[in-house]
């Protein structure tokens, strides 16, 4: 589906209630499946009658207009949340409408912001009625990076008109924006129609040391000024456990150790990597012998760090 809406109908973000209603109409004679036999016109016609089913409801328009692409995630009281065991977080949202308004099932009868798409192309559709698929929903499954990595069973439930509660396997080394379908646990179809999908789309949350690069985490590395000089080998902290690695002589702030294997997990593939930076340290209160090294040190080292 487009990205943004008024593009969808060749609009600006300007234009009135006519001209959008104008334009939808023009493109929806132009692009109904049932007069397009292009391959690619029932596609263009979901997209054009999605931001139509927007943008001609005002308040609908108003919270896209603020909220961009978001604006479905955004529940009207803006505080419409539920919580996943395991500390994980879900925020709900309705997915793509289907069926009768979504296109899973017929077109008889639709009615999309005031315009009768059986009137629009002149009683095509009559007598076309049915069952009709349930709609496919979508919510976030805030995981951390820990949990990520891990993977397992979770039970969530979401908020809505009724909560409901799901028990959901986590694949370990799932990524952002990846999708878990939980299938026929979406909306329900009628006239015995199959239930949508319910997909949970994961965001993996900010974490005070690890960074997430696709499969490949990094994370940093801090060594004392003698560990970096002359070496040492020291522990890192990764999702999959404590780690060794050794920290090569003349060191210096920003140099990358590349542990193998090491990122996230992959069940159809290679593992990521992770790289661990090194960052020097320095006491920010030195002992008086401590001050007295480093004194002496000054004094007999002819190193520049300033110079090329």
């Amino acid at each position: 589906m487009a990205t943004d809406f008024y593009d969808a109908l060749g609009v600006a973000r300007t234009a009135s209630a006519d001209e959008i209603q104008r334009a939808y109409r023009k493109l929806a004679r132009e692009y109904h499946p049932d007069v397009n036999a292009d391959p690619g016109a029932e596609t263009r016609f979901k997209e054009i009658s999605e931001a139509y089913q927007v943008l001609s409801d005002p308040d609908q328009r108003k919270k896209y207009d603020r909220f961009g692409a978001d604006f479905r995630r955004v529940p009207d009281d803006f505080d419409e949340r539920a919580h996943v065991g395991g500390g994980g977080r879900v925020r709900y949202a309705q997915g793509r409408r289907q069926g009768a308004q979504g296109f899973g099932g017929g077109f008889e009868g639709v009615d999309i912001g005031g315009v009768d798409i059986e009137d629009l192309l002149g009683g095509f559709f009559r007598g076309r009625g049915g069952p009709v698929a349930g709609a496919d929903q979508e919510a976030e499954l805030e995981l951390t990076v820990d949990e990520a990595y891990r993977g397992g069973r979770r039970h969530l439930t979401l908020a809505g008109a009724a909560e409901r509660g799901y028990d959901v396997t986590i694949p370990p080394g799932v990524l952002d924006g990846q999708r878990i379908r939980l299938a026929g646990q979406g909306g329900t179809g009628s006239g015995n129609a199959a239930p949508g999908d319910l997909y949970l789309i994961v965001r993996v949350k900010p974490h005070p040391r690890y960074r997430l690069s696709g499969r490949d985490i990094h994370v940093d590395l801090p060594v004392s000024p003698w560990e970096a000089v002359l070496g040492a080998t020291v522990p890192v902290t990764t999702p999959g456990g404590e780690v060794k690695v050794r920290v090569t002589p003349g060191s210096s702030t920003g140099r990358r150790l590349r542990l193998r294997g090491e990122g996230m997990p992959n069940p159809k593939g290679n593992p990521g990597d992770l790289y661990a930076e090194v960052r020097v340290m320095v006491p920010k209160k030195p002992s008086k012998r401590e001050r007295e090294l480093f004194e002496e040190l000054a004094a007999v080292s002819d190193f520049d760090p300033r110079s090329s």
